[in-house]
């Protein structure tokens, strides 16, 4: 596996050798040995590899991260969830697995905030996580991101509350750190461009990076569209050929199905029950260590200062509103 991690101060991609990457993760994984074997696979190699990534590399950065999303995914429970619990949201299509895959095999969440039908924040992130999920469970093999494509059909600025999606950006980056691949958003209205200004601070630079703004009436911005998707499978609303759009009842039948695949991967791993108060306790413990650490704090320090100066970057014409 080829992985990299950025120099200090020169925002190059310098390549890990073998084992200095396996020095990383065993590192890492000495950070969250307590609780390691609690959700096996966020604690495998290759979830580890993903928090890494996240945090540039910094294996006391990647495992506190990892720990807040032990302790999240034992409160949250995200493989509980099941159709029954988010039908109402899932109702008019705002958000959907798409039964096709982009050209390099990653699953496609399509998004239409314009087709929000609900005011509850716990029930909109709940139906969130649902997809996500599902996204990963329908991964094919060796490919561990997925798209999302939004669509801006029927946007206005009452569809979506800055409170969601800050709360989306938290989820997807904390969560599950480099499971997005890219983001398109198509056809976002000149409206969108304030609402954009508003959330930017809450998308980290890693995420910054994956977004694309496609317009219909562009041809060149058109293509981007051509190279990532078959379009004969692509939904026309997205300049595809495929006239067939969201229709719930199929889309209910498909996740249902998913969910009994998903609820044999669930029975089949019998994991050993784990108190969310004692990762609190260790959080602090482990937060009391890092203050006594400088050199942590001038990690911290150093790492911030590389995401400015890469946001500084990204605020070019390639994510302009049209």
């Amino acid at each position: 596996m080829l992985s990299s991690k950025k120099s200090r101060g020169k925002g190059v991609e310098k390549p890990l050798s073998p084992e200095e990457l396996q020095s990383k993760i065993n590192e890492t994984r000495k950070l969250i040995a307590p609780y390691a074997n609690k959700i096996p696979a966020l604690c495998s190699d290759a979830s580890v590899i993903r928090y890494l990534k996240a945090r540039n590399w910094n294996a006391k950065r990647a495992g506190k991260m990892l720990k807040q999303s032990l302790k999240w995914r034992l409160e949250f429970k995200p493989e509980n969830i099941r159709w029954e619990d988010i039908s109402v949201e899932a109702e008019t299509g705002k958000i959907y697995r798409a039964n096709y895959f982009d050209k390099q095999g990653r699953a496609v969440l399509v998004m239409r905030p314009g087709y929000q039908n609900t005011n509850s924040l716990e029930g909109q992130i709940k139906y969130l996580v649902y997809c996500i999920e599902n996204a990963i469970l329908n991964s094919k093999e060796n490919q561990e991101q997925m798209l999302w494509l939004i669509n801006f059909e029927r946007w206005n600025s009452s569809s979506i509350s800055v409170k969601v999606t800050r709360e989306t950006a938290h989820v997807l980056q904390d969560h599950y750190p480099e499971r997005l691949g890219l983001a398109i958003l198509y056809n976002p209205p000149k409206l969108f461009e304030s609402f954009w200004t508003m959330v930017k601070p809450f998308i980290e630079p890693k995420t910054f990076k994956k977004v694309r703004f496609v317009y219909s009436d562009n041809p060149q911005s058109q293509k981007i569209m051509e190279e990532l998707f078959d379009m004969d499978k692509l939904e026309t609303t997205f300049g595809g050929r495929n006239p067939v759009g969201f229709n719930y009842e199929s889309y209910r039948d498909r996740m249902k199905a998913d969910d009994l695949k998903k609820s044999q991967c669930v029975n089949s791993d019998h994991q050993p029950p784990v108190n969310a108060d004692d990762m609190m306790q260790t959080e602090t413990s482990d937060a009391t260590d890092e203050s006594a650490s400088p050199s942590s704090d001038e990690e911290e320090t150093s790492s911030n200062k590389e995401d400015v100066g890469e946001e500084d970057a990204l605020n070019g014409t390639e994510l302009s509103l049209h």
